[in-house]
């Protein structure tokens, strides 16, 4: 279907989010397959103007923003690079190592997705809500948001609300306006 669905996503700022599964999370046996495929869906995509972003997910294949990384790496593409999603990053990695992460991922970095979460330490331990309303949750959302301006990243920044219930225009709501005092704060 994506060789009939791609052209009609043409002269529209389209970006494809992939999630890639069907191995052992992080197993570079796969690596070889991956790249093939990856360099087909590039190629298919490239006249188009449309960008493939690959999506980190805890329990795929790529699972970890550093397999996504390799992956594009290999790939080699200049429409193909990696998203950021906080969630999935919280529940495979040390929260501390975020600076770091988006540091050495920043040459790809396409998209970032963000949401309400409790550290990353309750997050491993499981504790609280990992996908929250954006004003929920101990973790330093400010601080990711001065690494991305430090690592000049100028992309998009999504809101994650998978699996949030209740009213989804009250949790927005309160999302954008937890998203204009953060965008406020980093202006000072």
């Amino acid at each position: 279907k994506l060789k009939e669905v791609l052209p009609l996503l043409k002269g529209r700022p389209t970006m494809l989010a992939l999630l890639v599964s069907g191995g052992k999370p992080g197993d570079q046996a796969g690596d070889v397959r991956a790249v093939e495929l990856l360099r087909e869906i590039a190629g298919l995509a490239r006249p188009l103007g449309v960008r493939v972003a690959l999506y980190p997910h805890v329990g795929n294949w790529l699972e970890k923003v550093d397999d996504a990384i390799r992956v594009a790496d290999k790939v080699d593409r200049p429409n193909v690079g990696v998203m950021f999603n906080l969630c999935h990053f919280l529940k495979t990695g040390d929260e501390k190592d975020i600076p770091a992460v988006l540091a050495k991922a920043s040459p790809r970095l396409m998209a970032v997705s963000i949401n309400g979460s409790p550290t990353g330490a309750d997050v491993a331990a499981g504790k609280g809500a990992w996908i929250a309303p954006l004003d929920e949750g101990g973790f330093d959302m400010a601080g990711l948001l001065r690494t991305l301006k430090a690592v000049g990243y100028k992309g998009p920044v999504g809101l994650q609300c998978y699996g949030i219930g209740g009213d989804a225009r009250e949790h927005l709501a309160r999302s954008m306006a937890a998203w204009r005092k953060l965008r406020a704060s980093l202006q000072k």
